[in-house]
């Protein structure tokens, strides 16, 4: 059984940085399609980042482009995202989410294609 651990979330004030961190247990790191999505109350998961174990199909909301980063670490079966410029914005519920994918397909956007799905994290960031 795949599973999916959150940390990082927290409050920081706008302009600060979080770091969030996904690790993965219960399968194999080398064929996922890898994502984080955010959610506010009332609204749709969206997705913010997403990439894939075996390297490439690199996305980015717009909203984020420039100021998060999606990277892993193969060797600690780790996800990770690191926000840095954080706006009142940025508020959300973030999750981790896995898809078993081929690197050739490309990951995909909505979080209905996704299988599996972490906890949850609260990112709070204040004017």
């Amino acid at each position: 059984q795949v599973q999916l651990v959150e940390s990082g979330g927290g409050s920081v004030q706008a302009g600060g940085s979080l770091r969030l961190s996904c690790a993965v247990s219960g399968y194999s790191f080398s064929s996922f399609c890898m994502a984080w999505f955010r959610q506010v109350p009332g609204k749709e998961r969206q997705r913010v980042a997403s990439t894939h174990t075996g390297g490439g199909s690199l996305y980015y909301a717009d909203s984020v482009k420039g100021r998060f980063t999606i990277y892993q670490d193969k060797a600690k079966n780790t996800l990770y995202l690191e926000m840095n410029s954080l706006k009142p914005d940025d508020n959300a519920t973030y999750y981790c989410a896995a898809e078993v994918r081929s690197m050739y397909s490309g990951c995909r956007p909505l979080a209905s294609h996704f299988t599996y799905w972490g906890q949850g994290t609260q990112v709070t960031v204040s004017s």
